[in-house]
Parts: structure tokens; sequence; C-alpha cells
């Protein structure tokens, strides 16, 4: 009989799948490594598992230990897995920013999940940097594991992932790229594939508000490079031990738009149900095109599955509120379609200006028509108002139609999206659009910019 003793021995020996379509433009033959097919459904299985057993072997992690670690979830499935089997107990600190399929599957495979800020520094106590470490000195017989800093990271993929790669293309394989997070996939695999051949080349992933691609190119670790992101799983406003520059030939940074886009692709044209790293990945070998010859093989390293990131990446609401969809915005009535079946908000001119405040409160609105009787007769704008309750404290009490400013101007729902454009001004914030069955929209000049690609 064929069978695996336990879930471990399942993990690794992933495929390597042809990409087709979306790698088109591409005449070198481009590869990638699904890492999805491991148990855990991400690359983080084979470090995870590595990182305990070397542990177990120098005394770090004692039996009935609690292992402790920051993780953008993957490595927490891996530890999951390894915990279960092997007796420990878990606790995985994670940030707000992970998706909340991931914090739900590690709960479901018995893991205790903190869950701290994104936007801190590293060293601010609130991090989940800071959070595991405090955790690990504060709880009996732990162990953390920090996978950032941990050679067993890497070395798990240079045992491991790099041989898989060089056997499955019989050493053919000319360059490799992966995101990078906490390194040890691209260092441990560039390790071995350079030590079989030192021409490979080496490209890592990065994402707009990391520090790796400017650090590799200059040496300067640049703190204006770090803001906050979406794309999740690559990118670091830190340098991990794990991350060997020196084996990495250069860098290319992803837009977390191309990277939601690009991952969206994959399912639809490859059948690829894959995550957001590797979305981004597969843009990154789309930018670098002009560095491979029709010759060459390209191998993409798909961390993880796409499970992760239902209720983000491939839910059409998340994607359109940050402006990801590639709708076709052109008319007025493009703009308010998601909301076109809610009714305008407005005020009459005989209200108190208290209660407009009240309304643009209640609604989170900053600008509001005024009507009377006969229609459409003024507007009130936030600043408006403010600017008229410095000059008089008593505004509040004051009948709407003394302070109102004009109309807005109405345009019919057709009408394209540059002539809306050109009717918002300094003076004039907002423009109603008036449907077919008569009712009427408002359009803001944030309506504007949220429309731009």
């Amino acid at each position: 009989m064929n069978y695996a003793k336990n879930i471990l021995e399942t993990i690794g020996n992933t495929p390597l799948v042809k990409l087709n379509k979306i790698t088109s433009e591409i005449e070198a033959t481009v590869l990638a490594k699904l890492e999805t097919f491991n148990p855990g459904n991400s690359a983080k299985d084979r470090m995870a598992v590595k990182m305990i057993e070397d542990a177990e072997v120098d005394g770090r992690l004692q039996p009935g230990g609690t292992i402790i670690e920051g993780t953008s979830g993957n490595t927490g499935m891996g530890l999951a897995l390894g915990a279960i089997i092997k007796g420990y107990k878990l606790i995985c600190v994670i940030t707000d920013k992970q998706s909340k399929e991931k914090m739900d599957i590690l709960r479901a495979v018995g893991a205790k999940v903190v869950v701290c800020p994104t936007d801190v520094e590293p060293t601010d106590p609130r991090s989940y940097y800071s959070v595991s470490k405090r955790l690990s000195t504060e709880i009996p017989n732990s162990w953390y594991v920090n996978q950032y800093d941990n050679p067993s990271n890497a070395q798990a993929h240079y045992e491991q992932t790099g041989p898989e790669i060089w056997e499955q293309t019989q050493g053919k394989i000319t360059h490799f790229l992966v995101g990078v997070g906490t390194g040890g996939t691209i260092s441990g695999i560039a390790k071995y594939l350079k030590e079989k051949n030192p021409n490979i080349k080496i490209w890592g992933i990065d994402t707009y508000g990391s520090v790796f691609k400017k650090y590799h190119e200059t040496g300067i670790f640049d703190e204006n490079e770090i803001y906050s992101y979406i794309t999740e799983g690559i990118g670091e406003d830190i340098l991990p031990k794990n991350v060997d520059f020196s084996l990495i030939d250069g860098f290319t940074k992803v837009t977390d738009k191309d990277a939601a886009v690009y991952t969206r692709k994959l399912a639809l044209e490859e059948g690829i149900f894959v995550g957001n790293s590797s979305g981004a990945a597969v843009k990154g070998v789309l930018q670098l095109k002009h560095h491979f010859k029709p010759e060459d093989v390209v191998v993409v390293l798909f961390h993880d599955s796409g499970s992760r990131y239902v209720g983000k990446i491939f839910n059409d609401d998340w994607m359109r509120e940050r402006g990801f969809l590639e709708d076709d915005v052109t008319k007025a009535i493009d703009l308010i379609k998601d909301h076109v079946d809610k009714p305008l908000v407005f005020v009459r001119t005989e209200e108190l200006v208290s209660h407009a405040i009240e309304r643009m409160r209640k609604y989170k609105i900053s600008q509001i028509p005024v009507i009377d009787i006969t229609g459409f007769v003024g507007s009130l704008d936030e600043t408006d108002l403010f600017q008229s309750y410095i000059e008089n404290k008593d505004v509040a009490d004051k009948p709407i139609r003394e302070v109102m400013g004009k109309p807005y101007p109405i345009v019919k729902e057709n009408t394209p999206i540059d002539e809306v454009s050109k009717l918002i001004t300094k003076d004039n914030q907002a423009v109603l659009v008036e449907l077919e069955n008569g009712k009427h929209h408002i359009i803001t000049k944030y309506d504007i910019i949220g429309s731009i690609k």
C-alpha cells in the first residue's frame, strides 16, 4: 500500500505548470511552481516544519510547548499542521490587513489568533513583531519562531524547493522569480540554483511601500519608502536576515492594483486559483519580459491558494471600493451605478442648519442639495457651513435658505464624464444627475477621482 504516515509527509513535490495565455507576449517558456498543492496550501509548509524540527533537535522547543509566531497567515498554517501532529500549542500573531479567511483557517486548525494593527512601526509595542516577542517571554515553555531571522526558513527551500525546480526543469532553468517577504524562499532556492549554475538570474518581486528594491540597488534603508500597502505576503518595512541580497540579481515592484488584477487573471485565463502574491509575481514576470530570450526557461513560484482571498481579491465589491476593477466608466450614470438604488439625501429651505449638519453626519456626506416646492434651489457644503459657524455661533438655528449656496448643475445620465468634470470647480463641489425615471443622484469630485484608472 502507498500512503503517507501523516499529513506532514505530503509536503513538497509540487507540480510545475506551463503558463500560456497570460504570458502570451513572452517568447520564453514560463513555468509556475504551484505551492498551493502543499497540504496547508502554501510554500510555508516546507519551512514551518523544518523550523519546528530544527528547534526540537537543539532543544529550543520542548515537549508540550507553545509555538509563537508573527505571521501573515500561511506560515501559521504550516506551523499548525506541525503542532497538531507533534503535540504542541500554537499562538499566531497576525496583522489586521490579513484576510478574514486566513484568520478563520488558523482558528479552524486549533491556533489561537492575536490580531495587531498594521500601520505601526516595527518597534512599536503593538506591532506583530513586538507582540510575538513579548508573548514568548511571558508564556512558560514557549518558543518564538521568528521566521524572518530563522535560518531554517531558507534552509528548507535550499534542501527541498531548489532541488525540485532543478530536477523538474532538467537543469534548463535560466530565470527564477518570486515575491519576497521573509526572504527564506528566494534565498534558499537562489543558493541552490546558483550552486548548480551561477548564470541563473534571480529576481525578487517587491511592492510599493516596501524597502527591498531600493536597498538592493543603493544599500540605503529609506524610511520614506515605507507606507501602508494592500498586497499580502510580500514586501517588508524591515530587513530580515533571511533575505540574502547577494544572491538576488534584481527586484521589480508591482502595484497593489496590478497584483490584485493579475491574481484574478490567473484564475480566469489559466485556471490557476492562487493568492495575492502570485498575481504580483506573474505581473513581475511581464514587467521583466525584455530580460528573457526565446530559448529561456523562466520559473515563477506561486506561494499560496486563492481560497485565502475569497472575501477580498475575488470579491467584486472589495475590488471596486479600491478602484481595482477594470470597469468602463465613461458616462455620468457609470459613476453612480453602485448606489443608484439609494435615495438622494437633501434638505428643505425652511429646515434649520442643524438639520443639515445632522444629515451630513448620519450619511457621512460633505455636500447636500437644497429643495423647495419648485425643485432644486440651493446647496450646502461642509466647508461653507464651518465658515458660517466661525462667523456666527448661532447659525445652527437659522433656516437653511439664509446660508445656502447656488444650486448644483444638473446633467443627464448619459453625459460624458469629461463634461461632468468641467462642472466641478472650486466654487461648485458637486453635480446632480437626472435619471430617466425622473429621480436625481449626486456626483462629487471624489466620485470623479475614484473613476481615474
